[in-house]
C-alpha cells in the first residue's frame, strides 16, 4: 500500500480554480479550509516561523507533525511568512493579488497591525472573499481578546454549568 498522501489532480472538484490563503490556526478555520481543499480548492498554508501549535497535538511519526495538524490541513500546500517582517508582508500581498479568498483567525488588531485586515486586503484585491473569525464580537468590549477554548467556556458559562455535577467549575471534555 502507498503510503503518500494521493493529491487531488489538477482541475478536479466543484472548486477547481479556485485560490485560497489560509491565515488561520487552532481548528476551526483549518477545517473549514480542509473542506475547501477536499473540493478541489487550490490552498496555500500561510504559517509564522513558529507553526501552527497543533502540530504537537496528537501522535507523531515526525516531530512537529501530529495528527491533528496533518488532517486539518491536507490538500494544502504550505508556505512560511514571517509577517511582522517587511518583505514576507510583501510576498503575502503578491499571492493576494491572485487568491479568491483569504480567511484568518488573527485578533482584530494585531490583524490591522500585520495588515491583513479587511481594508488592506481588499486595497489589494477588491474581489477577495476576506473572512475571519474571532472568539468575541468585533464591536464588543472583550474584541481584542485571546479566544481559545478554556476562555470561551468561561466567559460563556459553560464551565459553570458543568460546576452542578461537582460544586467546582469544570471545562468540558475533560
Amino acid at each position: 500500500m502507498d503510503s503518500q498522501p494521493q493529491q487531488p489532480a489538477e482541475g478536479d472538484g466543484p472548486l477547481a480554480g479556485y485560490r485560497v490563503l489560509d491565515l488561520s490556526v487552532n481548528v476551526l478555520g483549518p477545517v473549514a479550509i480542509q473542506i475547501l481543499g477536499d473540493m478541489g480548492a487550490d490552498v496555500i498554508k500561510i504559517e509564522s516561523p513558529d507553526g501552527n501549535y497543533t502540530r504537537q497535538v496528537g501522535p507523531s511519526r515526525n516531530p512537529k507533525m501530529g495528527a491533528l495538524f496533518l488532517n486539518t490541513n491536507r490538500n494544502k500546500r504550505s508556505v512560511v511568512l514571517d509577517l511582522k517582517k517587511p518583505d514576507a508582508r510583501a510576498a503575502l500581498l503578491d499571492l493576494v493579488r491572485s487568491a479568491d479568498v483569504l480567511v484568518h483567525s488573527i485578533r482584530p488588531g494585531a490583524a490591522e497591525r500585520l495588515g491583513v485586515d479587511y481594508e488592506a486586503i481588499r486595497a489589494v484585491n477588491s474581489r477577495i472573499i476576506h473572512a475571519s473569525s474571532s472568539g468575541f464580537r468585533l464591536d464588543g468590549e472583550r474584541r481584542d481578546w485571546l479566544a481559545f477554548d478554556d476562555v470561551i467556556q468561561g466567559a460563556s458559562g459553560v464551565a459553570g454549568m458543568m460546576a452542578r455535577a461537582t460544586d467546582e467549575p469544570r471545562y468540558y471534555p475533560r
